[in-house]
């Protein structure tokens, strides 16, 4: 093929010929694609902080270089073992716990018979997500206080009054539950726009065949919405080492420390409030990287088991 042709054919002219073609579509996700870069790739500049001895005055290249030093300071703490611990018991409590609810509320509502009944229910199970996390916590605050409506709702039926905040054995199911509350109509959207795609020649086999509703959910709806729930599932165990901050931040106190502390939290105390900028980078880019490392794992089992994955 001549030099002429070669170019023609180069990745770079085949782009520019398509945007030319459809540069309103490029125009379209050009807000997208800046904001991408913007937040969350030029602030890939500033990682080389974790191998430096950072100094604000000196700035990032004016800062010693002292390699892996942050990296085994923090693997070689004392307290990096409960860190690790109270991450994953909590983040794998709420995924296990918090995964099936969304499929069942959608199964339910798929087979609800009024639709006034269905759209209510989605309407007061979707209403919670949108309850900021401050006002959330300032709820459970509220309810779950010595003198809250639940312990004057224990207490009227003789059963005392419970220390819920205090206690530092409840607040993982605290904070676990309430997560569920508040996001599980959200969740169940997906499912519901899966479910909508099923082919509903199926379901008048099967029903002709004389299943009946639960036999129809199972044998049909469940295998239907399988690849959207393990897809959905991946990505959840991508952020198992990333539990919300602001929740378990807000939720903590002196007496439920030992279990609330997470690495969100320690990584906000170290960086912010006792300004070890370079020794919480570290910790945020290491976890960033066990996160990756999970997410490819369980993406490669999911496709040997099952064909379905991210990629």
């Amino acid at each position: 093929m001549s030099e002429s042709g070669l170019r023609k054919r180069s990745p770079w002219n085949q782009f520019k010929r398509s945007v030319r073609r459809n540069w309103v579509l490029y125009l379209f996700i050009l807000p997208t694609f800046v904001y991408l870069v913007i937040f969350h790739y030029w602030p890939l500049y500033g990682v080389q902080i974790a191998f430096r001895n950072f100094k604000p005055a000196k700035g990032i290249w004016g800062s010693d270089w002292v390699g892996l030093k942050h990296f085994r300071k923090f693997l070689g703490s004392y307290y990096v073992k409960d860190l690790f611990r109270n991450t994953i018991v909590l983040s794998v409590y709420q995924l296990l716990a918090s995964f099936p609810f969304p499929i069942l509320l959608a199964i339910l509502l798929n087979y609800c018979v009024s639709n006034k009944l269905r759209k209510v229910t989605q309407m007061v199970t979707y209403a919670p997500y949108f309850i900021s996390t401050v006002v959330l916590v300032g709820m459970l605050m509220v309810f779950l206080a010595n003198d809250g409506i639940f312990n004057q709702i224990l207490g009227k039926l003789g059963l005392g009054p419970i220390a819920f905040l205090s206690d530092a054995g409840k607040f993982r199911h605290i904070y676990v539950w309430s997560h569920i509350w508040q996001r599980t109509g959200y969740n169940a959207v997906i499912y519901i726009a899966a479910l909508a795609g099923v082919d509903p020649s199926l379901h008048e086999a099967a029903i002709v065949d004389g299943a009946n509703k639960a036999q129809r959910a199972w044998h049909i709806d469940i295998p239907s919405i399988l690849p959207t729930a393990i897809i959905l599932l991946i990505m959840s165990t991508g952020n198992i080492l990333s539990v919300g901050f602001e929740k378990v931040y807000l939720m903590q106190n002196d007496l439920n420390q030992n279990v609330s502390e997470i690495i969100s939290t320690y990584v906000y105390k170290v960086g912010l409030l006792n300004a070890q900028y370079s020794l919480s980078t570290a910790i945020g880019l290491f976890n960033n990287i066990i996160n990756v490392a999970i997410l490819l794992t369980v993406n490669k089992i999911a496709d040997k088991l099952s064909g379905t994955s991210l990629l």
